[in-house]
């Protein structure tokens, strides 16, 4: 396995494990890189959601309801309470594991046919199909990758009124919605009306949601169970083609310790790396020199990706893979890479069993291989990075 003493990344990242914990920057904005201050910052209801587009969403109307990630408080709680069942363990299990399978063999059913295929393709079709099933868009017209696709670009420009780029993102933007609302969540809520399900999408309809409102969720759970879980399948699946000691014993383990293996590349390789969230009053947090207030109405950046290389908090060894390691106070394995508090993510169990399940039967074929390595660029807003170009082929050399 790699000499545990360097840096295992993959990904790039900017900041050296123990800089600053609590730092306040030259525009303003609070920045937290240790993990106990990263994650008091997260737990606390004296913070609510910032960036991910809340600013936009913050103008709308207060009539229209926002998609849950834009909510906090007690709104935000009893939301989460209610569809805190789509995403237990047990209904994960019971649900949608035999899905998770059967998507796995038809995805790698066409990289038998073909000899290889693009792992970017191939993991995001695998997590299309899954949540799809999880949110309720099963009515859809065909061409959903293509039109997912274009809504969620590997390069993305910032829309606006006052420049030329800025009305052309706009313009197509909206387009995209369009297309999503009228091929794939306009099918689903006739098809729900018709006949409710136990789904996410009959849960907004029994809720009395508009169809605006219900594409806006879907939308949202969209980018969080589609295009974060085709990312991680990627990395993952490089560092098991990179170290051939680690991929020995993610083979050769049952499937708590490969899911052991799993939690602590993301540990190391978070798909969101930074989190917002302004303060709603003053937040004291521990800094290196002794006690911080950051006063309310500020804006907090979270570095996961410093946060979860935190010494005090992962131990000896931060930047090296060792699946198992004991994590101070983290709300898991893999410590702030599914967020904490409130707005955790609520489909952690999704989707490292759903990599699992794929990446299992990928490393399972015959003469598997990575036939070129891939390129890497960021989303700088959420510190994010997206993989392309990662070539898998099988069979004879």
């Amino acid at each position: 396995m790699n000499d545990h003493s360097e840096d295992t990344r993959k990904i790039p990242r900017p900041a050296a494990p123990g800089a600053c914990p609590v730092r306040r920057a030259d525009d303003g904005t609070w920045e937290v890189r240790g993990h106990a201050q990263a994650r008091a910052v997260l737990r606390s209801h004296d913070t609510v959601q910032a960036g991910l587009g809340v600013e936009t969403v913050e103008k709308l109307p207060a009539r229209v309801r926002r998609p849950v990630l834009y909510r906090d408080g007690p709104e935000h709680r009893e939301d989460r309470r209610q569809t805190a069942r789509f995403f237990t363990p047990r209904r994960v299990d019971e649900r949608y594991r035999g899905l998770m399978a059967r998507v796995a063999e038809s995805r790698l059913a066409e990289l038998r046919a073909t000899g290889e295929a693009h792992l970017s393709e191939l993991s995001f079709g695998m997590a299309i199909e899954v949540a799809s099933a999880i949110i309720g868009l099963t009515s859809s017209r065909p061409g959903i990758r293509g039109r997912l696709e274009r809504f969620f670009p590997e390069k993305f420009g910032r829309p606006g009124l006052t420049s030329p780029s800025g009305i052309y993102w706009l313009v197509r933007q909206n387009v995209n919605w369009l297309r999503v609302y009228l091929a794939d969540v306009r099918p689903a809520i006739r098809a729900h009306r018709r006949e409710p399900r136990d789904d996410l999408i009959s849960h907004l309809i029994s809720e009395g949601c508009t169809d605006a409102e219900i594409l806006g969720e879907c939308l949202t759970f969209a980018a969080a169970g589609m295009v974060t879980t085709r990312e991680f399948i990627c990395v993952a699946a490089w560092h098991l083609f990179t170290d051939e000691a680690l991929l020995e014993r993610y083979r050769a383990a049952d499937e708590p310790g490969r899911l052991a293996v799993l939690h602590e590349i993301l540990r190391l390789e978070p798909v969101v790396g930074r989190l917002r969230r302004r303060t709603t009053a003053a937040l004291d947090l521990i800094g290196a020199d002794g006690p911080v207030t950051v006063p309310a109405g500020a804006v907090i950046e979270v570095f996961v990706d410093a946060a979860n290389t935190d010494p005090l908090a992962v131990g000896s060894r931060p930047l090296s893979i060792r699946p198992g390691r004991a994590i101070d106070g983290a709300p898991g394995a893999a410590a702030l890479s599914f967020g904490d508090g409130p707005h955790r993510c609520p489909g952690s169990n999704i989707a490292i069993l759903e990599t699992d399940v794929f990446l299992s039967r990928l490393f399972a074929m015959d003469g598997v291989r990575m036939a070129s390595a891939p390129r890497v660029s960021f989303n700088n807003d959420i510190g994010g990075y997206e993989i392309r170009g990662l070539m898998v082929r099988v069979g004879a050399s």
